[in-house]
């Protein structure tokens, strides 16, 4: 059954203090190992996909449970919690300087798996290509600034990567999982989830499967020599023009995002010789070349738009997420049985780690609380009674 909801991802800025980020680790390490154990790494990857399934480990290892930070946070203690060594696995980058180090971490994380050299390149591809995707094909004010690249003793990979939008303070979370379906095409629709709290009225998404023949248009525009795609530029916004918007009626283009429709004047136009030198068989190739940034993005897209009539998608791809429903129905009853199969897996992880007595004591009471409530209710009652 489908679900939707919300998920509030604030900006707040600080640090995670050290005798938390301790315990987490621990913690974190403890849940991890159970669940590699019992259910196989494949399927850790898929939980990690799983935005719902993401912030409950957030909350249960103890962080905010609507900080844009639990993203941030919560894959850097799981980057220090887990080992190829021990569970199989590898978390590779991070947020911000740390996410530049993906590249080289997945090239360790492929030696000591005894990966070929051919396959640890596809990994860094696949990292490459999520990030690139996701700051340049998807254009909804929100850069990254984070990148965790998570792989699997078996070559199978997942990514939790986060943008910021410093204009309304807001962040975005871009779930990718390589085990949930048999990616064909890293352009169309690639995510497994896309989470968020503000929903753009004007987003350029040209991963949409209703842009794909936009898609085909660009490659084309980009295959051809320079000097015609400028003729084409100079044909949509005549030089004296600052933007595309002052050549449009006012009426036509007040329902945009200023910031989707503007057309840059200088776009990089080395990116746009490369492409015509390299001559891409597809968009994912374009997208791949280097300095193919969100401007030249933009600008084929609107190229094929108003010169041949292949419209991009302009909807925002962001999807809103809710855990197991609410109480009152809204947006959906609560499922009792999702719930209740939620806290058993987390109660066993808890209950089978290799923790000490307290640790395990304490976890397992916040876990029980939800699903003990009316128990120690009734508990409580029947003291009162009794020493009344």
């Amino acid at each position: 059954m489908k679900r939707t909801g919300v998920a509030r991802l604030p900006l707040h800025y600080g640090r995670a203090p050290r005798w938390l980020v301790v315990r987490m680790i621990r913690l974190a390490r403890e849940i991890v190992t159970v669940i590699v154990d019992e259910y196989g790494q494949d399927e850790f990857l898929q939980r990690i996909s799983d935005p719902f399934w993401f912030q409950a480990l957030g909350c249960a290892l103890g962080y905010d449970w609507h900080s844009s930070g639990v993203t941030t946070v919560l894959t850097g203690v799981l980057k220090s919690a887990t080992s190829p060594n021990e569970q199989g696995l590898a978390v590779c980058g991070g947020k911000g300087r740390a996410s530049r180090q993906a590249q080289m971490e997945i090239n360790h994380a492929g030696e000591k798996f005894g990966f070929t050299t051919d396959k640890i390149e596809r990994l860094r591809y696949a990292s490459r290509m999520s990030a690139k995707i996701d700051n340049t094909a998807i254009q909804a004010g929100y850069p990254l600034y984070h990148h965790a690249f998570f792989i699997t003793e078996g070559g199978k990979w997942a990514v939790v990567q986060q943008g910021m939008s410093v204009r309304d303070r807001t962040a975005r979370r871009y779930h990718w999982c390589s085990s949930l379906k048999a990616k064909e095409s890293l352009i169309i629709e690639p995510h497994d989830a896309i989470v968020g709290d503000v929903k753009r009225k004007i987003v350029l998404n040209m991963t949409a499967k209703e842009s794909e023949d936009c898609q085909k248009t660009s490659t084309d525009i980009a295959k051809e020599e320079p000097r015609k795609v400028m003729r084409m530029l100079k044909s949509i916004r005549p030089s004296h023009q600052k933007s595309l918007q002052e050549w449009m009626p006012k009426a036509s283009w007040q329902e945009y995002a200023i910031d989707v429709l503007s057309l840059p004047r200088n776009l990089n136009w080395k990116a746009v010789k490369r492409a015509y030198e390299f001559q891409p068989k597809n968009y994912e190739e374009l997208l791949g070349i280097r300095g193919m940034g969100p401007a030249t993005v933009r600008a084929l897209a609107l190229i094929s738009e108003l010169i041949y009539g292949e419209k991009p998608s302009w909807k925002d791809p962001v999807k809103y997420s809710f855990c197991v429903g609410g109480k009152d129905g809204v947006p959906f009853p609560v499922n009792k049985n999702t719930y209740d199969k939620t806290i058993e897996i987390l109660e066993n992880a808890v209950k089978q780690a290799r923790m000490r007595s307290k640790e395990r004591i304490n976890a397992i009471k916040r876990l029980a609380f939800f699903s003990n409530k009316d128990e120690s209710s009734n508990l409580t009652d029947y003291k009162i009674s009794k020493s009344a």
